[in-house]
């Protein structure tokens, strides 16, 4: 399999060298990497691979996919630049070339971290699952097997919408993303792999909490998942994200109504000069998410026999992450829309994204 997609690599660069304009140029990228393309529709069947197929498989349709992006780039910009200089050359006065319009847009941290969440689990089979952001309090917290009076609510500063007449309890601003994990359980069927990212709601604002933030979620449903599972998929997607290898995790007992045993996972790190740098020779650990098997009341709450059905789940807050990899300081910047902020912290839209040749390269 890997040898045919070096084929069709070289098949597909060859053509790009090939092209003549621009226009060429773009009906290749449309053809290979549109929504329809050839290469995206492979990529699309990794998620019925088995976990091998997609460590050898995966890494090399990634790597097809990087390779023609760059070379549809880069001849691109060729025949751009040989059609401004023959212009130059013939033209008198070129009225074609662009206007300064002075400072460009940039893409905010979060989308950016957003973009590389989804990623790196596309790699390890995950689909991206969404939901409403107004939620009812049966998928909020019932579900979850955090009932009415349950002390867990304390933990959670809720928005609350004024109840509706004829309503049995009123609606809310989901306070997690975990809502989407009980919709995907209940409207579908196993085995199940998502990631849940999204913006999520709590009525707490300071340094590190701000009343809107962005969380991901993952969750498996399969037969026969253990811990092991869940602590391989937490390491494997760790180094991708801190893009490193030396990476050790720590996973401590703790308590969330909706997974049992649940866990607290911490990286080994060190902060010496008053940097962070995820490293196993660290002197420090670092709290990152929390995470556990599926509780069997959720399962069951599901419509699913927990004898039969298994599963982990794992939540981070993604303004955390944008923190830790890029160096940010206070998270209510995030949301304040300085345009100084912005032109520091924001990435290109234009730049070819530089993570992950995939996890399993």
């Amino acid at each position: 399999m890997t040898a045919d997609i070096d084929q069709q690599t070289a098949d597909w660069l060859a053509r790009i060298a090939a092209a003549d304009s621009p226009s060429d140029v773009e009906a290749l990228r449309v053809e290979a990497l549109g929504k329809s393309g050839a290469i995206t529709a492979q990529l699309k069947t990794l998620g019925k691979m088995s976990p091998e197929e997609r460590q050898t498989t995966g890494a090399a349709l990634n790597r097809m996919r990087q390779e023609v992006q760059a070379a549809l780039t880069s001849r691109k910009e060729a025949l751009e630049a040989a059609e401004l200089d023959r212009k130059l050359t013939e033209e008198a006065v070129d009225v074609s070339l662009p206007v300064d319009h002075g400072r460009t847009g940039s893409v905010h941290p979060v989308s950016q971290v957003m973009d590389e969440l989804a990623e790196i689990f596309a790699d390890l089979g995950f689909a991206v699952a969404t939901g409403p952001e107004i939620e009812d309090d049966w998928h909020n917290f019932t579900a979850l097997n955090i009932p009415e009076h349950h002390p867990a609510r304390t933990m959670h500063d809720t928005f609350w919408f004024p109840k509706e007449e004829g309503e049995d309890a009123p609606k809310l601003l989901r306070t997690h993303t975990s809502p989407v994990q009980i919709r995907t359980m209940t409207d579908g069927e196993p085995p199940i792999r998502i990631i849940a990212p999204g913006r999520v709601y709590r009525s707490d604002s300071d340094a590190t909490h701000t009343p809107m933030f962005h969380q991901v979620e993952g969750l498996v449903i399969d037969r026969g998942i253990h811990m092991g599972h869940l602590k391989w998929t937490l390491e494997t997607f760790v180094k991708a994200f801190f893009e490193t290898d030396d990476v050790e995790l720590r996973l401590r007992p703790s308590y969330f109504p909706f997974t049992e045993p649940s866990a607290e996972v911490d990286v080994r790190c060190s902060f010496a000069g008053g940097k962070l740098t995820i490293t196993s020779d660290g002197d420090d650990w670092m709290e990152i998410l929390g995470s556990g098997m599926v509780n069997r009341r959720v399962i069951e709450m599901c419509g699913l026999d927990p004898s039969v059905w298994q599963g982990f789940a794992f939540g981070v807050g993604i303004d955390r992450l944008a923190m830790l990899k890029y160096g940010m300081t206070d998270l209510r910047q995030f949301f304040e829309g300085d345009l100084r902020w912005s032109g520091h912290y924001g990435f290109s839209p234009f730049a070819v994204p530089t993570l992950s040749q995939g996890v399993g390269a």
